[in-house]
């Protein structure tokens, strides 16, 4: 029987599930409307779309690693339980390995690539789904690439609510781009260096602190060196190889690894759920008594 745009169309209002479930659901039963609904029902497609709406803003980070290549990944959760349910971390590391062997440019490619035979991610995420009986998704992930001499630093904090991917040139030891992606982890800073800061968002900067020195009554003639050396402080904040090492705070990251022959490329460090809607956690307080140990 042909499948018209009109029944995909009836059976995505009734079950809330994707168009190309729902394509396939009536071709699987010869355009049968009801047993089409009852085959996505057994698969759990339409299970996992009655989930769609809810916040999903628990889960883990994940990193995994395959020669040069490696990836972190955020995959959310409605609750805290599910993730320590061996299905949510098989989930994990099968999503992980995926995206290390077909590369895909985003998570929107991602989804659509075939991961098991015929299914793809989408739906081996909507399986994960029916079993779980969360809501389940990939919110983001990053990969990197490493060659010659480049070592990779990746850590996850609290069993993955934080997860750092650092790349590091000019050394080989991932022992070092631990404590690297450790101290990122800790501070959470936006940016390598101050170089790396937008113009603007310097000036914006500066301009701020400026008022700020005039409200306090400093008079202009120092004004100016004043703003300087406040601005060294917020470069401090921000800038990864500005802030003093947590491993040994006499000495500023970008000493602790040039005396080791290597620099930092870049960084990404994920936090579950921000930027969601989600409980308060102090994950900073965590990691540094960690260090501390």
């Amino acid at each position: 029987m042909a499948i018209t745009a009109q029944m995909v169309k009836e059976l995505r209002e009734k079950t809330g599930a994707g168009m190309m479930d729902c394509k396939k659901a009536l071709t699987q039963t010869d355009g049968d409307m009801e047993k089409a609904i009852d085959y996505l029902r057994e698969n759990g497609i339409a299970k996992a779309a009655k989930k769609a709406d809810r916040i999903a803003a628990e889960g883990l980070t994940f990193i995994a690693t395959e020669g040069d290549l490696a990836v972190l990944l955020e995959v959310n959760c409605e609750t805290d339980f599910v993730t320590k349910n061996d299905q949510f971390k098989t989930l994990l590391n099968d999503l992980a390995q995926h995206i290390l062997t077909n590369k895909p440019a985003n998570v929107e490619e991602a989804l659509e690539q075939k991961i098991n035979g015929d299914q793809t991610v989408e739906e081996y995420i909507n399986a994960a789904i029916a079993k779980i009986g969360e809501k389940i998704s990939l919110r983001r992930f990053a990969l990197a690439s490493k060659e010659g001499n480049q070592a990779f630093g990746a850590y996850t904090h609290g069993g993955g609510r934080i997860g750092v991917l650092a790349l590091l040139d000019g050394t080989t030891d991932a022992e070092l781009g631990k404590d690297v992606a450790m101290h990122i982890a800790a501070v959470n800073p936006r940016y390598v260096s101050r170089d790396a800061v937008a113009a603007d968002e310097v000036e914006r900067e500066r301009e701020v602190l400026k008022t700020q020195a005039l409200n306090e009554g400093k008079p202009e003639n120092i004004v100016e060196k004043m703003v300087e050396g406040r601005l060294g402080k917020f470069f401090e904040e921000i800038c990864l190889l500005e802030q003093s090492f947590i491993k040994d705070p006499d000495q500023k990251v970008k000493k602790y690894v040039s005396d080791k022959g290597a620099s930092v490329v870049n960084f990404v460090r994920y936090e579950v759920g921000e930027g969601m809607e989600k409980r308060e956690d102090n994950f900073v307080d965590e990691v540094m008594s960690q260090v501390k140990k």
